[in-house]
């Protein structure tokens, strides 16, 4: 059975046989039956963690500690809203909270990212506009689908990784990269890119 636990860059949760490079959680989102309810986070501290730590091994789902939810890579991570874990990718969140640009606790940094991802007492997740040309490689747009932009390119979005590059849109967009994650971004923060993506992020 194919469990719906995998993250789109809209921060919507779906069903998908590949699992991708990296996991996560926002709580306890599912039931006993491995199913999924309605709500699409338990607390404000979404982190994106690594599949592999300490050689540990997990079956997914079970118990009620968390609920591991699935990620293509890091760049889909931060366009749903997800920051590297303090834990098991300790160097990663160091670079996170450094490109960041304020000294900041991981609890102030996870209000702020909520701020900016959930629609107030909509129990559902918002988006926002801006100029193309003016958005860093790493952040994710919606077009007619999903698209990461690159330096100079875009690169459409499947759950199995990035179809042929495009040319980079110009005018106004719909953003599904928070501000908080795009200013990350532009602070110096590379995030892991899935080997299908045919051209680097950056050049």
């Amino acid at each position: 059975m194919t469990l719906r636990n995998r993250v789109q860059p809209d921060g919507l949760i779906t069903d998908s046989p590949m699992r991708g490079l990296f996991t996560g959680n926002r709580g306890i989102l599912h039931k006993k039956d491995k199913h999924m309810g309605d709500a699409l986070w338990r607390h404000r501290a979404w982190i994106c963690c690594t599949l592999s730590w300490q050689g540990r091994r997990r079956p997914v789902m079970t118990g009620r500690n968390w609920t591991e939810l699935f990620f293509l890579d890091e760049a889909v991570a931060f366009a749903a809203g997800h920051r590297p874990c303090a834990y098991c990718r300790r160097d990663a969140y160091n670079a996170f909270k450094n490109a960041w640009g304020k000294d900041l606790k991981a609890p102030a940094m996870d209000s702020i990212l909520h701020e900016n991802r959930a629609i107030k007492g909509a129990r559902a997740l918002q988006h926002h506009g801006a100029d193309a040309q003016k958005l860093p490689a790493g952040t994710f747009i919606k077009t007619e689908d999903f698209v990461m932009l690159t330096h100079d390119a875009a690169l459409p979005y499947s759950p199995s990784g990035y179809g042929a590059p495009r040319p980079r849109p110009k005018g106004h967009v719909t953003v599904l990269t928070s501000q908080p994650m795009i200013n990350v971004l532009r602070g110096g923060y590379a995030p892991q890119i899935h080997h299908s993506a045919q051209i680097p992020l950056f050049p």
